[in-house]
C-alpha cells in the first residue's frame, strides 16, 4: 500500500479510513487462518469484513462515485471501480453464505482481501487525487457519507 496523504478531514479521508480499518481486519483474518483458529472466530471476522465492505461500497456508489463521475470526467476509471465493486459483492455474497469450515472459505476471504488491496491502490493513486483536484465538495460530502454509513450499519445490525 502506498503511504496515505496528509489528512484533510474530507470525503477522501473518510473513505480511506474505511480502507485502513478493513485492511486490519483482513490481516487479523489471515493470522487466524494461518493459526487454524476455530471456525466461529474466523467467521466472525469474515462477517465483519463483509458488512464493512458492503456498507463502504454502498456509500461510494450512492454518493461519492456519482459526484466523481460528474467532476473528474474519467469514465473508464469509474467504470472499472464499479465493476470491481460488483465482483467484490459477488465474493462477499459467497463468503456470507458459507460455513467457515467449508472448503475454500479462508481462500475466498484472503482473495477478497487481495482484490480490495488492488481496488484501494487505484482509488488512492488515481481516483482520490483527481477528486481532490476537482471541484467536488469533499468536505461537504462527509456528513452525507457518514449519515448513510450509520443508517446502513444500523439497518444491518437490526436485521442480524
Amino acid at each position: 500500500m502506498s503511504k496515505a496523504p496528509p489528512k484533510m478531514n474530507d470525503a477522501v479521508d473518510l473513505l480511506d479510513a474505511d480502507h485502513i480499518a478493513v485492511k486490519k481486519m483482513f490481516t487479523q483474518f489471515k493470522k487466524l487462518s494461518e493459526a487454524k483458529a476455530p471456525g466461529d472466530e474466523r467467521k466472525a471476522i469474515a462477517d465483519k469484513i463483509c458488512t464493512e465492505l458492503t456498507v463502504h461500497a454502498e456509500i461510494e456508489e450512492q454518493i461519492f462515485y456519482p459526484a466523481a463521475r460528474e467532476a473528474i470526467a474519467d469514465d473508464p476509471l469509474l467504470d472499472e471501480a464499479e465493476v470491481e465493486h460488483a465482483s467484490a459483492k459477488d465474493l462477499i455474497a459467497q463468503i456470507s453464505a458459507m460455513d467457515p469450515d467449508e472448503a475454500l472459505f479462508d481462500a475466498k476471504v484472503i482473495v477478497l482481501g487481495e482484490y480490495i488491496d488492488h481496488h484501494v491502490e487505484e482509488e488512492r493513486n488515481e481516483m482520490f487525487p483527481k477528486a481532490r483536484k476537482s471541484d467536488m465538495d469533499l468536505k461537504g460530502m462527509v456528513d452525507e457519507l457518514t449519515a448513510l454509513k450509520e443508517e446502513l450499519l444500523a439497518n444491518d445490525s437490526a436485521t442480524a
